[in-house]
């Protein structure tokens, strides 16, 4: 299995995906893509992540629906959720799921890099206390 400090990221629009591959490769942060929630939770079985970036439109299924899924196949992975668009309901539902950090798309990249670096170091503090 492949270290914690990868990041997957799932997201349906092929070029905004390309976009969060780039940006955080720049960052030096390992990377891997899914396109679905099936496609996520069959490479979470082999991708140990530190940090999981759902987007909240997903073709099965709402990304705040799909992240119970993908926690119980890798429970210690932060999820970062993004969305085009935001509103008081979606926002409610979103932060309902216990995601690390909300990402709406508009904002500035950085602050999602942030958002993953803090994910990560998060992650692996976990990882030293379960070991300790």
């Amino acid at each position: 299995m492949k270290e914690a400090s990868w990041v997957l990221v799932v997201e349906p629009d092929p070029k905004a995906a390309e976009d969060w591959r780039a940006c955080l490769s720049l960052e030096g942060v390992d990377v891997e893509m899914a396109s679905s929630v099936k496609e996520a939770a069959t490479k979470l079985k082999s991708l140990q992540c530190g940090c999981l970036i759902v987007d909240v439109d997903l073709p099965e299924m709402k990304g705040y629906e799909a992240v119970p899924i993908l926690k119980a196949i890798q429970p210690r992975a932060k999820v970062i959720m993004t969305a085009k668009l935001n509103s008081k309901q979606l926002e409610g539902k979103v932060r309902g799921q216990d995601v690390f950090y909300y990402h709406i798309k508009s904002f500035k990249t950085s602050e999602l890099i942030s958002a993953v670096n803090a994910a990560l170091q998060a992650e692996r503090k976990g990882q030293s206390n379960a070991k300790t």
